[in-house]
C-alpha cells in the first residue's frame, strides 16, 4: 500500500489516541472507586475517535454531519464519566486529566476533516466541563492550553493548505494555457514557413526571370507573372483557407481571365483540422463549378458561417454595376 500524507496523519492521530487511552488506565496500582465508568469513557473515546478519523475519509476529506454529532456527544460524555469514576481528591492526577488532551484531539480531527464549527464547539464544551470539575486555571495548566494551541495550529494548517491547493490549481491552469499557446505558436510558425516556402517556389522562378530580362517578358511570361503574383497574394491574405484543390481551382479561374480575391479574417479559428479540411474541400468544389468573372472569397469572424464565396459577372452595357450570380456560404459546422 502506498503511503500518503492522509494515511500518515491518520496513523499519528490513532497513536496519540491510544496514548491518551493508556494514560487514562495508569491507575492499576490503586484503582478508582468506580473503574467501570472510567473504562466506559475510554471505550467511548476510542470508538468515537475511530469513527470521526476513519469513516468516509477514503472518499472525501469532509467529515459526515452525523460523525460530527458523534464527536460532540462524546465530548459531553467522556469528561463526565471519567470524573464520576474517580475519587474527588484525585481529579487533578495525571491519569485523571487524560480527557483534556484526548477530547482536544477530537477537536483537532474535526477541524482537519473540514468541520471547524464542530471542532471549536468541542473545545468550548471541553473548557466548560474541565472548569466545572477542576477549575479553569487548573484546566489551563493540565492540558487545556495545549489542546487550544493544537487546534489553532490545525486551523491555520487547513487554511494554508486550501490556499496552496488553490494556488496550485491556478498555476496548473496557467501552465496549461501557456503550453497551449506555445503549441499554437509553433503550429503557426510551421504554417508560415510552409507558406513562405510555397510562395518562393511559386514566385521564385518568374522573379528570377524578371530580373534576368529586366522586365522584358513575353506574353506567356507576363501571364505567368500575373498568376504567380496572385498565388503569392493568396498565400499572404488567405493561406489558411486553401488546400491543393482550392489553389488549383483559383489558378484555373485566373487562367480563364477571372479576378479572384481571397481574404482570411479568422473565420477558421478554433476549428479542428477535420472541420477545416471539410470546409476547404467544399470551397474547392464551389470554385471548380464557378464561371463568374469576379470571385471574392472571404472568411469572416462569424459564429455560424466560416467562408463566404461571392461570384460577380458584368451586367451589360446599360449598367456599370456588377451583378451577383453566385452566393455560397460554408457553415462552420455540418449541421448548419
Amino acid at each position: 500500500m502506498r503511503l500518503t500524507v492522509r494515511i500518515v496523519a491518520t496513523g499519528l492521530a490513532l497513536v496519540f489516541a491510544c496514548y491518551f487511552s493508556a494514560r487514562a488506565l495508569w491507575w492499576w496500582a490503586s484503582p478508582p472507586p468506580r473503574p467501570l465508568l472510567v473504562l466506559l469513557a475510554v471505550v467511548i473515546y476510542l470508538v468515537s475517535f475511530a469513527v470521526i478519523a476513519i469513516v468516509g475519509a477514503a472518499r472525501v476529506v469532509k467529515m459526515p454531519r452525523w460523525a460530527a454529532g458523534v464527536a460532540l456527544a462524546s465530548t459531553v460524555a467522556i469528561p463526565q464519566l471519567s470524573n464520576l469514576g474517580l475519587d474527588p481528591s484525585a481529579l487533578r492526577a495525571p491519569y485523571a486529566t487524560w480527557y483534556i488532551g484526548s477530547v482536544g484531539l477530537i477537536g483537532v480531527v474535526c477541524i482537519v476533516r473540514r468541520r471547524p464549527l464542530a471542532g471549536w464547539l468541542v473545545l468550548l464544551l471541553l473548557t466548560i466541563a474541565s472548569t466545572l470539575w477542576i477549575g479553569f486555571l487548573d484546566a489551563l495548566g493540565l492540558g487545556l492550553v495545549g489542546s487550544t494551541v493544537w487546534m489553532v495550529i490545525a486551523q491555520l494548517l487547513v487554511a494554508f493548505w486550501r490556499r496552496a491547493v488553490r494556488d496550485t490549481d491556478r498555476l496548473a491552469g496557467i501552465q496549461q494555457a501557456a503550453s497551449a499557446w506555445q503549441a499554437t505558436q509553433i503550429v503557426r510558425q510551421r504554417e508560415r514557413r510552409e507558406r513562405v516556402q510555397y510562395a518562393l517556389a511559386v514566385a521564385g522562378p518568374i522573379l528570377a526571370r524578371v530580373i534576368a530580362t529586366r522586365g522584358d517578358l513575353s506574353a506567356e511570361e507576363r501571364q505567368e507573372a500575373h498568376l504567380s503574383e496572385g498565388r503569392l497574394r493568396d498565400e499572404i491574405r488567405g493561406g489558411e483557407l486553401l488546400n491543393e484543390r482550392a489553389r488549383a481551382a483559383i489558378e484555373t479561374a485566373r487562367a480563364r481571365g477571372a479576378a479572384v480575391t481571397v481574404f482570411d479574417d479568422g473565420g477558421l479559428e478554433g476549428l479542428d483540422e477535420k472541420t477545416k479540411g471539410r470546409i476547404r474541400e467544399e470551397l474547392a468544389d464551389v470554385l471548380a463549378d464557378s464561371s463568374s468573372a469576379r470571385l471574392i472569397i472571404r472568411s469572416p469572424r462569424d459564429a455560424r458561417i466560416a467562408v463566404t464565396v461571392v461570384g460577380r459577372s458584368a451586367a451589360g452595357e446599360s449598367s456599370d454595376e456588377d451583378s451577383v450570380e453566385l452566393w455560397h456560404e460554408i457553415p462552420r459546422s455540418r449541421e448548419e
